[in-house]
């Protein structure tokens, strides 16, 4: 057997060396070429895997160690008899954490008390539904918009409208979608951008094009009230250098790029294929993941949750780092930038999840407490 498989998909070897022979290729090198001869495809966001990729090879199955299927062509596997394989919520907790990084940056740059703020989460999926969860479980007010889910499901969810109107942050974690009545391609245009209300924080950590990234450009050139964040682009790996500077962050794709979410991915796809195949998953994840640098954190009963927060979140990540290293890579030059954005995926340094963080509490909190179950903390 032959598995072709892009080359920054971690564990490749451990889950599926006992297969067949492995090839790999960067992501955005993948051709016809490559794949004629393979059995199986394995990738990450940045391939298209489509009729014109797979036309006349021999894959029956492809895996995609990301939650998103965008970059998948899912009606023609249906009509060529290929399975599939996503990897839904694989790095959710990790884009969870690049989002709370984002808040206390935000919160210290513009002065703001986190508690007092109302959170706009659009899209309650893997990702968002995790956010929602975190956030209420601070305390914190969140107004979620999932039109989807809502026509589905019904609940308590409210409109996008309502979401410019009356949050403050607004966090978008949205699949992309380019057709239907729920297509998210522009879903913040200028008439949207235009109705965020002053001092608005705007975080997109889903796909580049949910947000009109020239109008964006042109709203944060117009109002500086309004701060944005951005881990993801239009036309990425080319970046628009200017809406670039002018984001409080700016990140290459990686929110969710924890080890344990890579390596989470790689997992769900080898027990996917497992199954395909008819026989046992006999790999385990948690005989691979490597133990956390940091074992655990003790916090005084009398610590500032304000402090604590800060001090939990940013032991484990904090953004401001992958801003800086992404700052340094962008070039005038577009061949260069597009290399260096690449390069910084490639070369992503381990990042583990506050999920699973071991804090001691010295003393009786039960505020602290109450945040680091929030958080997806421990409490030994």
């Amino acid at each position: 057997m032959l598995i072709v498989a892009d080359e920054n998909i971690p564990l490749l070897d451990a889950f599926f060396a006992g297969f067949g022979e492995i090839r790999r290729y960067p992501g955005r090198a993948i051709d016809a070429a490559c794949v004629k001869d393979a059995d199986v495809l394995l990738v990450r966001s940045v391939t298209r895997v489509d009729q014109a990729l797979l036309e006349g090879s021999k894959v029956r199955f492809v895996g995609t160690c990301t939650i998103g299927t965008d970059h998948l062509a899912l009606d023609y596997f249906a009509q060529a008899g290929i399975q599939w394989s996503s990897a839904p919520g694989c790095n959710a907790r990790g884009v969870v954490d690049y989002v709370l990084g984002s808040l206390l940056t935000l919160a210290e740059l513009d002065g703001a008390d986190l508690p007092g703020r109302t959170y706009g989460v659009v899209g309650a999926g893997e990702v968002g539904g995790r956010l929602v969860e975190v956030l209420r479980g601070l305390g914190w007010k969140v107004l979620v918009c999932d039109p989807p889910r809502q026509a589905r499901e019904g609940g308590d969810y409210v409109s996008l409208e309502t979401v410019l109107a009356e949050c403050d942050v607004i966090s978008l974690h949205t699949p992309l979608t380019r057709q239907g009545e729920h297509a998210t391609w522009h879903l913040l245009d200028s008439e949207q951008l235009a109705a965020l209300r002053p001092g608005t924080w705007l975080i997109n950590a889903s796909r580049g094009p949910v947000i009109d990234n020239t109008a964006l450009r042109e709203l944060l050139l117009a109002r500086e009230d309004v701060l944005a964040v951005l881990d993801v682009w239009e036309g990425e790996p080319q970046v628009d250098l200017e809406l670039a500077d002018l984001c409080v962050l700016a990140t290459p794709h990686i929110a969710g790029y924890s080890l344990d979410g890579k390596q989470r991915g790689t997992a769900q796809i080898y027990q996917a294929f497992c199954a395909w195949r008819g026989e046992p998953a006999s790999v385990l994840l948690e005989d691979l993941l490597p133990q956390p640098w940091l074992a655990e954190i003790g916090l005084q009963a009398e610590t500032d949750p304000a402090w604590a927060l800060a001090t939990l979140c940013r032991a484990v990540y904090d953004p401001r780092r992958d801003d800086a290293d992404f700052r340094r890579s962008l070039s005038t030059d577009a061949l260069e930038q597009k290399a260096a954005f690449d390069a910084l995926r490639k070369h992503y340094p381990p990042r583990r999840e506050i999920e699973g963080l071991m804090v001691r509490l010295h003393g009786d909190a039960p505020d602290l407490a109450q945040m680091v179950r929030a958080l997806g903390g421990v409490l030994l």
